[in-house]
């Protein structure tokens, strides 16, 4: 079999990033502009290409199912359950669709940033160890083969989980003064240190905290900068570590970037992820929603082999999000079939 011509391989380099790109999570007035955002496109079309011309399988970076959120108000409890699996069968069909289009196929390396900062969230690494393994048995028993996963314990093997953060920090995260000049310049630094501290204010936010919520929001200030410094340090890790490989992000990103904002999860919020919500069936679909929020609207929780799986709630009705949250109009259907499908 003669290999593609070069036209060839090019048409589909720009299929595989459409198809990627169909699902991305954009920032409110981040510069992407149509359906999919032909910069965007452009931009990551070297590196698909690439791939393709040596004939290798497209590999994709995510960091991404760090942990469950430690507030109760927002999933089910510390273990993943529905809303993991539908977006591993999301990300697992993604690949494969990818495959149609490149015989070599492609997967998806999701790097657990869980022990890069679980203590800022106040999560126990034992618990960290207990997701990593029920998504890790998850992954093998809804026959992901598309997907695998990284964390930071492959990294430094042996050592102990304190020793792995402080190496991680010290070996590749920026100075907080830097990351404090990046925010206070504006633009996408600021909307990520404002999206991260209004979740660590509602993970921390619980039935166990007693302060004042003044207190709360300053300590959550300080504490975005510290995650983002590790997010950042994992990140250049990785960077390190898989240069060939394209990153994906489960946060909005600007247009044009090295990062790719990926959707997970059919939600109205942006920024809302499976680790920090529960799944809703609703009116023959699934979507994401604040545990709290499922039960205000009469939600009824369903169990899976005796454990708390997702909620049902009919009719349907939408979520209630922030207006300040929402994406400005409807999610757009090529996103949201792909996602219900997978889960059906």
């Amino acid at each position: 079999m003669s290999e593609p011509a070069a036209p060839d391989i090019e048409l589909a380099a720009v299929e595989v990033i459409r198809e990627v790109l169909s699902h991305q999570r954009r920032m409110r007035e981040g510069g992407c502009t149509g359906r999919v955002c032909l910069r965007c496109v452009r931009h990551h079309l070297d590196a698909v290409r690439s791939a393709m011309e040596a004939g290798r399988r497209i590999e994709f970076v995510l960091p991404a199912f760090p942990t469950k959120s430690p507030n109760p108000a927002k999933v089910l409890g510390p273990l993943p359950d529905l809303a993991e699996e539908l977006a591993l069968r999301f990300l697992n069909e993604l690949c494969e669709r990818i495959g149609e289009v490149h015989p070599p196929g492609a997967a998806i390396l999701i790097c657990s940033d869980g022990r890069v900062f679980n203590d800022l969230l106040g999560v126990s690494d034992e618990n960290v160890t207990a997701y990593a393994r029920a998504l890790d048995a998850m992954i093998k028993r809804i026959g992901a083969t598309h997907l695998e996963q990284f964390s930071l314990d492959d990294v430094y093997r042996g050592a102990g989980h304190e020793d792995m953060r402080s190496m991680l920090s010290a070996g590749h995260a920026p100075t907080p003064d830097e990351l404090r000049e990046e925010v206070r310049a504006g633009g996408a630094p600021l909307a990520m240190y404002r999206g991260i501290t209004r979740f660590m204010l509602e993970d921390l936010s619980g039935p166990g905290y007693t302060g004042t919520r003044s207190a709360l929001q300053r300590k959550c200030r300080d504490l975005a900068y510290h995650v983002i410094q590790r997010s950042r340090a994992w990140g250049n890790l990785l960077d390190q570590l898989f240069p060939m490989a394209i990153r994906l992000s489960i946060h909005p990103q600007p247009c044009s970037t090295g990062k790719v904002g990926i959707l997970l999860a059919d939600t109205p919020d942006t920024w809302l992820t499976p680790w920090h919500s529960v799944a809703v069936a609703s009116g023959g679909r699934f979507t994401l929603m604040k545990r709290a929020e499922a039960e205000e609207a009469g939600a009824e929780l369903v169990l899976a082999d005796g454990s708390p799986s997702h909620y049902v709630l009919e009719p349907a009705v939408e979520p209630a999000v922030p207006r300040s949250a929402a994406v400005p109009g409807p999610a757009p259907a090529h996103h949201r079939d792909p996602w219900n499908q997978a889960c059906a």
